[in-house]
């Protein structure tokens, strides 16, 4: 059994821009067909806006508020909302509130800084 704790894991920032911290995957255990992280995004910070080719991902928002973007379907976010993003999709997130948003990241396959290609801006100022 692996067992891992937050306080153990020192964070990342990935490619995107968010401050990470991957709680199991491939390179800390024994799964290997998906990835579970928390991100954090501090407060009128974005993503940069991208892409993954081959990832999908789910992200569950823990707290905070902000605003979720894929493509061109663009909505407000709360705590307890989960977001389904299909792999090639656009997407990008923005902290529109006063505290830090902070949400899991669950993909699969697992993350990798070599399946994100950046776009343009979806969520515009």
């Amino acid at each position: 059994m692996i067992v891992v704790n937050r306080q153990d894991i020192v964070p990342f920032i990935t490619k995107d821009g968010s401050t990470i911290r991957e709680f199991l995957s491939h390179r800390n255990s024994n799964i290997r067909n998906q990835s579970l992280a928390e991100a954090t995004i501090e407060p009128n910070c974005r993503t940069q806006a991208h892409y993954h080719p081959i990832s999908e991902e789910i992200y569950y928002i823990l707290s905070g508020s902000g605003i979720m973007a894929i493509g061109a379907d663009i909505r407000p976010i709360r705590s307890g909302d989960a977001i389904s993003i299909p792999p090639s999709s656009p997407h990008q997130i923005l902290n529109s509130g006063e505290v830090d948003l902070e949400f899991l990241c669950c993909c699969a396959p697992a993350y990798e800084h070599e399946d994100t290609i950046f776009v343009d801006n979806i969520i515009n100022d």
